[in-house]
């Protein structure tokens, strides 16, 4: 039995954080070594909400920088194939082929696209940011990606490639497999803030990449809860960013435990909640930022994974698109063409 494919990655937009690992990179890391695993470099998707020139110069350098935490996460570059998206054209021909397998108000219905909209401070709906899960169709199914493991905002939008596999398959015939979602047990990750999920662009992220002192200003600067006034008063631990991330990054249950109890019954300061937070979280950073330096000893490196990816997937996805256009018919509309052109052409030469 062949060995299954995942297909998971993320936009360029810059270093990736905590909420992204919980999101999805941790399935990754334990996924990978289990399936042939396909890892994209969406900066397609990116010109859906930042397009301007100087977004689109950033993206070698963000892409660099995905990769190597990525790689420092846990993820082994000998297991897994990175590529850049703009790199493979045919990507945006399965993308055409695909959008007339869905309608309009079907994509209107995936919730998270409003929401990235207003992310990034757009009235109205650009044409492309609807199309993003038909994009994202042709991400997953171009390598015949069977397990894709995502975070909670990108459920819905794997649902729309499912529902475009079972389409062309009903249509044409058996091409794709119609993949598998696997979602994180942490969907969502509060920010720093406490008022959104983590985000870059909200300010209000930890990368996977920062170090002890700004780790520890991040949390220090954590919202909590705010009617709490002084220490001695009782506080609430649901819903409080602090132990959430407690929940989530320290593995010292009796810690969080006896933390939470003295929390409720007003017997420890934030601080003290804060302080031991930082430490966990800079246990949990410390082997990544080990693996990040090891990676950027070597010069190139990264750059040699993401060509030699990217060479490779844009031959498997030729393959696909050749079996596309061959269920679809239409290798046979041209080939009839150019038959007929050929005839034409030796039955008016003239002779020599």
């Amino acid at each position: 039995m062949s060995v299954p494919r995942m297909l998971t990655g993320d936009r360029p937009t810059g270093r990736l954080h905590l909420g992204h690992y919980v999101g999805s990179i941790a399935n990754r890391v334990r996924l990978h070594r289990r399936h042939e695993s396909f890892f994209i470099i969406a900066d397609l998707h990116m010109l859906t909400t930042r397009n301007t020139r100087e977004d689109i110069e950033r993206v070698a350098v963000n892409a660099r920088e995905m990769v190597t935490d990525i790689l420092a996460a846990g993820v082994d570059p000998e297991r897994a194939t990175f590529y850049l998206q703009s790199a493979i054209p045919e990507v945006g021909d399965l993308n055409t082929l695909f959008q007339n397998l869905v309608t309009v108000p079907r994509l209107e219905r995936v919730p998270s696209l409003k929401d990235m909209a207003r992310d990034a401070g757009k009235e109205e709906m650009p044409y492309g940011l609807l199309g993003y899960p038909v994009l994202q169709a042709a991400d997953i199914l171009c390598v015949k990606g069977q397990v894709v493991p995502v975070g909670k905002d990108n459920a819905a939008h794997v649902e729309v490639t499912r529902e475009i596999a079972r389409r062309f398959n009903h249509l044409y015939g058996e091409v794709f497999p119609v993949p598998e979602t696997i979602a994180s047990e942490t969907p969502t990750l509060v920010g720093t803030d406490g008022r959104a999920k983590m985000s870059k662009s909200l300010g209000n992220a930890i990368a996977l990449s920062a170090d002890s002192a700004t780790v520890r200003r991040a949390v220090m600067g954590m919202y909590t809860d705010p009617n709490r006034i002084r220490a001695d008063v009782p506080g609430t631990v649901e819903g409080n960013p602090v132990f959430a991330y407690h929940d989530v990054f320290n593995p010292d249950r009796a810690q969080v435990d006896d933390l939470k109890e003295r929390y409720r019954a007003g017997r420890v300061g934030d601080v003290e909640v804060k302080e031991k937070l930082a430490v966990a979280l800079d246990r949990f950073l410390d082997p990544i930022r080990e693996r990040r330096a090891r990676i950027e000893a070597e010069p190139g490196l990264v750059d040699q994974l993401i060509f030699e990816g990217t060479e490779r997937t844009r031959r498997e996805v030729r393959q696909t698109l050749v079996e596309v256009r061959r269920a679809m018919g239409l290798t046979a509309a041209y080939t009839q063409v150019r038959r007929r052109a050929e005839r034409h052409r030796k039955a008016t030469a003239t002779p020599a």
